[in-house]
């Protein structure tokens, strides 16, 4: 039997360029938390990644599922080893536990979105991002013992967000 309606959720509208909108800088990439965990009661969220050439994040692996659809450029993604190009258009599902990472090798920028599910990858974010006023913010300048402690910053929770960088 399906429960009834819980009147006190309400509609939400993801608009990227809304200026509410929570902008993070994260390993050169730009992330727009769309519609967060506390938004959806923790069923999942919603994230339009922006990745600069060369962007992408580390080796890692977790415990919840994760989507993403090209909505521009290609992303070159790593799973259990092997290299997939996703172009504009396409969808990739990043099975839970898998080992996996991605890069964008393609020599221009690229955007797509990530849904995670269930909810939490925002939260990791922004924990360990930077707050940026918009999405064409630049990122933060870092020296390398500050990048050093970003790294440690990143580690250190991860666990807790059912994470692990390989």
């Amino acid at each position: 039997m399906i429960p009834d309606d819980d009147p006190s959720r309400s509609l939400t509208v993801a608009d990227p360029d809304d200026p509410g909108t929570t902008y993070v800088s994260l390993v050169g990439n730009t992330y727009a938390m769309l519609i967060t965990g506390e938004q959806t009661d923790g069923r999942y969220c919603l994230i339009d990644m922006r990745v600069p050439d060369g962007g992408g994040p580390p080796p890692h692996r977790h415990d919840f599922e994760e989507m993403f659809t090209i909505l521009e450029g290609e992303i070159e993604f790593t799973f259990r080893g092997e290299k997939h190009t996703v172009r504009a258009g396409s969808t990739i599902n990043i099975p839970a536990n898998a080992p996996h990472h991605f890069r964008n090798a393609s020599g221009a920028p690229a955007r797509m979105l990530c849904m995670c599910t269930p909810a939490g990858q925002d939260e990791y974010f922004l924990r360990i991002g930077d707050v940026v006023a918009d999405r064409d913010a630049p990122p933060p300048r870092l020296s390398q013992g500050e990048v050093m402690a970003r790294r440690h910053l990143a580690t250190e929770p991860a666990q807790a967000y059912r994470s692990e960088f390989l």
